[in-house]
């Protein structure tokens, strides 16, 4: 989506350099190098002016040996199969990593949100399911929010789903609105999760985050809990945050010499994540091109908006300060970033680690919705804090162990659980 790289190349390259180190079986190998199951379709639309458009849907289930396939839902103009199958295989591993029992999965709609009124949104969530309600379900496949797409949009999908089935199914989508089905502490969860393995990272590399400084790329709902969690949690300060001019059709970086306050920006902000940009320079912000989140002065850099924008071009804007990075989009860094960081002596979070909080949490809302008994927020981000520390030092130590870079320790311990759960399930000797 950001036209630099093929996203599902990429995510092929990343398994196909593991898969050497791990020395997998070729049939095994080329198993997990593609989705099981692709799904391409076309969804008309009535819209408010009384014309019809039709627009292309996507669902691609890449792996479910380790249990039902997960994974968002996106709206967005630049969607792409390739994106989707990339998005698709790295939630495998992500759900891998973070050892909760579910595959990977991914959907997607090739449209924009912020140009459709509420109810051609709500059509179009609805024609979604209408086509895919056969291949999802609690036990199979279960979507969820991710860019474009909010809590409310799950609830009508949930809607149609329940309707077609003719029972009440809220687990058939996760993050639902509260009172919908919904789970405390699922709109902090991939942004908390983040800064809970930023925290075990600066540990480690015995620094104190107290003082240290954070840039940020994006202000949508990771951007935002990341900002906030990396000030209340870790004590330390935000040079910037970038985000999307939905108006302007091109991004911009707001940065403010006391640091951001990303609850003050939350209150001139959209439901896109454009934040208004009069009242930010009113409230003493500089707005520079949205490129320059790279530039600025900070230890740790967290890439929270797409694919790719970590590159062998932008690297070269880095400042030398930089000592983490920390992935919360879903493939920000390109391997060429990767070579980078690795010859820099850069540690590196990487994504299906990093971010992998919002589809804990989302598999937390699938566990309440079977039990019919909702936690405290308290409760779920305790649990989301546990989970999340213990999948960072798992890969930390395969990292020391075996003398790898993160990413390929990450990889090495997902990939391993996978392969291990087809072995169990006899899938790697099936005559069928």
């Amino acid at each position: 989506m950001s036209g630099q790289i093929n996203a599902f190349e990429m995510a092929q390259k990343q398994f196909d350099g593991v898969a050497e180190i791990l020395k997998l079986d070729p049939g095994v190998r080329e198993v997990l190098r593609w989705p099981m199951r692709e799904y391409s379709f076309r969804i008309p639309i009535r819209m408010d002016d009384g014309t019809t458009r039709v627009f292309q849907g996507f669902r691609v289930q890449h792996n479910d040996a380790r249990g039902p396939n997960k994974g968002g839902i996106r709206f967005h103009p630049a969607e792409t199969f390739d994106t989707v199958r990339a998005l698709a295989t790295w939630m495998t591993w992500k759900c891998a990593v973070a050892d909760i029992p579910l595959g990977g999965g991914k959907g997607g709609v090739i449209c924009d949100p912020s140009s459709l009124s509420s109810n051609e949104k709500e059509q179009i969530c609805r024609g979604w399911v209408d086509v895919m309600w056969k291949n999802i379900g609690p036990r199979n496949d279960v979507p969820a929010p991710d860019v474009g797409t909010t809590p409310q949009m799950m609830g009508w999908m949930m809607d149609e789903y329940s309707r077609l089935v003719g029972q009440y199914t809220p687990g058939v989508f996760t993050g639902k609105p509260l009172g919908g089905g919904g789970s405390e502490g699922r709109t902090e969860a991939t942004g908390y999760g983040v800064i809970y393995t930023v925290r075990e990272a600066l540990k480690h590399l015995k620094m104190d985050s107290k003082k240290a400084v954070a840039a940020i790329e994006g202000f949508g709902n990771v951007a935002q809990y990341a900002a906030i969690g990396f000030i209340e949690q870790l004590g330390g300060k935000v040079a910037c945050v970038s985000c999307w001019d939905r108006h302007e059709k091109k991004s911009f970086t707001y940065s403010h010499k006391q640091g951001v306050d990303p609850r003050f920006l939350l209150t001139i902000v959209d439901q896109y994540g454009t934040i208004d940009k009069k009242a930010a320079e009113e409230a003493g912000y500089v707005i520079e091109d949205g490129d320059a989140w790279i530039t600025k002065e900070a230890d740790v850099l967290i890439p929270a908006a797409i694919e790719g924008h970590v590159n062998a071009e932008s690297i070269q804007k880095m400042s030398s300060r930089i000592r983490v990075v920390a992935e919360g989009a879903n493939g920000p860094c390109t391997p060429e970033a990767d070579d980078f960081f690795k010859k820099n002596k850069i540690f590196n979070i990487p994504d299906f680690l990093c971010n992998a909080g919002g589809v804990t949490t989302s598999y937390f809302e699938q566990v309440q919705n079977d039990m019919n008994y909702y936690w405290t927020k308290n409760e779920v981000l305790e649990r989301l804090d546990t989970k999340m520390t213990n999948a960072f030092h798992g890969v930390l130590e395969t990292s020391e162990k075996e003398g790898v870079y993160m990413r390929d320790a990450a990889y090495m311990v997902a990939i391993t659980r996978v392969v291990k759960a087809m072995e169990l399930r006899g899938w790697l000797n099936a005559s069928w």
